[in-house]
């Protein structure tokens, strides 16, 4: 099975501020955000090939980057959709026509300092499970709340944090996506919740993130501590 990395940079980053999108701005050693995600993946063994998946005003970019980076591994370069489920089916839909035996994994742009660990892990994970998400403890205290009001206090130990790379067999993701098509109401924030939502019969196996595996959403988190 050939794993293939989507790195998912097509969002705009308006919290972060400016005009420049997040994933392009620099981090302390004066590279960009993309260019540290692309990195880990282009390092990490278990990957084959990688797809960015870029708003159409800065595809221009990536392909510099592609070539200032003489990155090996970047077959794809797509144009991202209005919202994060549809970057993640235009990547489903070119990379599904030219390959069958593979897996997809989809990662932030935005979390550029995911280890080599995980996605060892995660690639380990695929071996017997069609679907790996990752994700670390909640530490915090949890309000349910309801106008502004504490409803109840649930228990720490039920929930988790959501981080990325999550990775598919690419006949679970695909399906997963045209059951969400079909329903006409695609609610969900990543990927995993369209195979849990649109395709609950199959289970999402968790690997152990990491706190470091953050994902740079204001400027504060720029620092990699």
């Amino acid at each position: 099975m050939k794993h293939i990395a989507v790195i998912l940079a097509g969002g705009t980053g308006s919290r972060v501020g400016g005009n420049t999108p997040k994933q392009l701005l620099p981090l302390e050693d004066g590279r960009s955000i993309l260019e540290h995600s692309v990195d880990a993946f282009e390092a990490a063994e278990c990957i084959d090939e990688i797809a960015i998946v870029m708003h159409s005003d800065w595809i221009a970019e990536a392909q510099r980057l592609c070539l200032q980076n003489s990155w090996q591994k970047v077959q794809h370069i797509i144009p991202g959709g209005n919202e994060r489920w549809e970057s993640s089916w235009k990547a489903i839909e070119e990379i599904r026509c030219q390959k069958s035996d593979v897996s997809l994994w989809f990662h932030d742009a935005a979390r550029p300092f995911v280890s080599q660990r995980i996605l060892t892990d995660v690639a380990a994970a695929l071996k017997e499970h069609e679907a790996v998400t990752v994700a670390v403890p909640v530490t915090d205290t949890l309000y349910r709340v309801a106008e502004n009001k504490v409803e109840s206090i649930p228990s720490r130990a039920e929930y988790m944090r959501a981080q990325t790379p999550q990775a598919f067999h690419l006949n679970v993701i695909a399906e997963a996506f045209e059951r969400a098509l079909k329903s006409g109401d695609i609610i969900a924030t990543d990927d995993a919740g369209i195979v849990n939502k649109y395709m609950p019969e199959v289970p999402i196996y968790i690997v152990p993130g990491e706190e470091t595996n953050k994902k740079i959403t204001y400027k504060e988190d720029l620092k990699r501590e």
